[in-house]
């Protein structure tokens, strides 16, 4: 499946950057934790992997795979004290071919370390916007040095750790700014607003977006966020109260059930893209998008692109 470059522009998209709560609407990322721990078990080699999430100042030690006992599990890890320490503080990966005698850091965690029985370990920081969020670690219990390899794999597994935390991060940011829409009472008209256009660019966006994010749950609330953003501009049922022609619009209990990944195509051709261009945003193949299309043509008893754009836009399906 080819991934979309998210690296060119989004056709007329509207706003800027806007800075990012740091109380998620997410439950947690400790499943994006897990997974990063096994890539890096995986492609280093190395048999002990742990790591943790910063939250009020400090690492607090949470996930582990490979590890014999308990001694480190729910370990709080301080700025400047230890491995981890250090890498909270410096902001870079560190490591000790020998953690007992090592000079080069604080011992404030040596028993539960012993405990576990760890000698050689590199730790490696989960940043993400200039800021650290979690520490990644690969360990062994001899002397012999990890190695470049091991610590170019748990560096390279806490970079994709941290954009996927960087998109979590940009996908709350964006439901909070369309839940917050749909909450704040109507404004006056404002000429310098963003137009109907921009607004479903950005609901064509989102809807994109949402298929980049793996935590289910994340992503169902992205798409009924931007169900309600829908409604927000709609009538009592949910839905405009007539299309550009006049036509009222079918009862709620009468409109087509589309699916997720309908609705995705459609809001990008709605936008004009192509099949092809569609494609590229919410990373599917061309035929798997005309598919999609030819069933939600079908499913709206309509026979083209742009009826079934209208048609989905009558029934309050798109903005």
């Amino acid at each position: 499946m080819p991934t979309p470059d998210r690296s060119r522009s989004h056709p007329r998209v509207p706003g800027g950057a806007v800075p990012f709560s740091r109380a998620p609407l997410r439950q947690g990322d400790t499943d994006a934790y897990r997974h990063a721990l096994r890539l890096a078990r995986q492609r280093t080699g190395v048999r002990t992997v742990f790591g943790g999430e910063v939250a009020d100042g400090a690492l607090r030690l949470t996930e582990f795979n490979g590890t014999l006992t308990d001694a480190m599990r729910g370990l709080r890890v301080v700025p400047g004290r230890g491995l981890g320490g250090y890498v909270l503080t410096h902001q870079r990966p560190y490591a000790v071919n020998d953690y007992v005698p090592a000079t080069t850091i604080t011992h404030d965690y040596d028993s539960p370390v012993r405990r576990e029985g760890i000698r050689a370990i590199v730790a490696a920081p989960v940043a993400v916007q200039g800021g650290v969020r979690g520490v990644l670690y690969a360990a062994a219990r001899d002397t012999a040095p990890l190695g470049d390899r091991a610590t170019a794999a748990l560096m390279d597994a806490a970079r994709r750790l941290a954009s996927e935390l960087a998109v979590r991060d940009e996908v709350d940011r964006r439901v909070r700014l369309l839940e917050a829409a749909a909450e704040a009472p109507a404004p006056a008209p404002d000429p310098a607003a963003p137009g109907l256009d921009a607004l479903r660019d950005l609901h064509a966006e989102l809807r994109g977006i949402a298929q980049e994010i793996e935590d289910t749950a994340l992503r169902d609330r992205l798409r009924q966020a931007c169900d309600r953003f829908l409604r927000a501009g709609s009538g009592s049922d949910g839905a405009p109260d007539a299309d550009p022609g006049g036509r009222p619009d079918a009862p709620a209990a009468e409109r087509p059930r589309l699916s997720p990944r309908e609705l995705d195509v459609l809001s990008y051709v709605a936008l004009g893209c192509t099949n092809a261009e569609a494609a590229q945003y919410l990373g599917l193949e061309a035929e798997t998008v005309k598919a999609y299309l030819r069933s939600a043509t079908r499913k709206l008893g309509v026979h083209s692109r742009h009826h079934a754009v209208a048609s989905a836009r009558r029934h309050g399906l798109l903005p």
